[in-house]
């Protein structure tokens, strides 16, 4: 089984696959929010696939077992002073269709951050959403992509196949805004990788990869089924790694010139 150790992770989508919308309460109330915050078998690039990154889909069925189970609150930006609204509280609705993790939201007027989400909604300030999640299980495989005017690449691609849910946001930027955000998030499926080679080819392009991610394990034994938080293992001193890289490493992990 998976190992629960890693992080939260977040994946976003635009305005145009999220499709945010302020629509009229069916019984004539306030207004609501509908939207999506994940569309399925839809290929995302995660940091750079060519070289340190992998691209991912989340697979249909992967929130059927914690939307049953869970509950999820809605947030503005990730962060949970901004509470929209919650399942168990009954004005949080989230639920699989054959597109994705439709949301709908209740607007309460009497919280004035949900009167700015409004407004901001309305300017398009705010332009996606977001969800935040503990993978359960995914899967890895290998892909062989053409490049023009090259020789063909081999890429890992990342199938998402069950999900904890914790929430979803609307979010003012849809996408990843800087490469440190992307490393990140690189690091945080490797962890739940488990994988010291994949991390190790990846490191070779982001030596900071290595300070990142933490694997406790001998090379070539898994980390599936470890129930207890791992301490870091892949740093700057992995061995096998050529000096240079862990040169690399440290000069990133503390701001050096390189």
């Amino acid at each position: 089984m998976p190992t629960m150790t890693t992080g939260v992770e977040r994946r976003r989508l635009s305005l145009t696959d999220s499709g945010l919308a302020i629509r009229a309460d069916d019984e004539g109330g306030s207004a609501r929010f509908a939207g999506y915050a994940s569309v399925f078998n839809s290929r995302t690039a995660i940091g750079n696939p060519l070289r340190w990154g992998f691209y991912e889909e989340i697979a249909p069925g992967a929130f059927a077992k914690t939307l049953a189970e869970g509950d999820a609150r809605m947030l503005i930006d990730h962060d949970s002073y901004y509470v929209v609204s919650r399942s168990s509280a009954g004005t949080l609705t989230l639920a699989e269709d054959s597109r994705g993790l439709a949301v709908d939201s209740a607007l309460d007027d009497e919280l004035s951050y949900v009167r700015d989400l409004k407004a901001n909604l309305r300017n398009k300030n705010v332009t996606g959403m977001s969800f935040g999640f503990y993978v359960i299980k995914d899967e890895w495989n290998t892909e062989e992509i053409e490049i023009e005017g090259a020789d063909p690449v081999e890429v890992d691609v990342r199938v998402i196949r069950e999900v904890r849910l914790i929430e979803v946001s609307a979010v003012t930027f849809p996408a990843y805004t800087d490469t440190e955000a992307e490393l990140k998030a690189v690091a945080r499926a490797l962890d739940h990788r488990g994988d010291l080679a994949a991390v190790e080819a990846r490191a070779r392009f982001r030596p900071e990869l290595l300070d990142l991610v933490h694997i406790d394990r001998e090379p070539g034994e898994s980390t599936r089924g470890t129930q207890t938080p791992a301490e870091p293992a892949v740093s700057t001193q992995t061995p096998g790694l050529p000096i240079s890289m862990r040169m690399n490493a440290l000069a990133a992990r503390f701001g050096l010139p390189r």
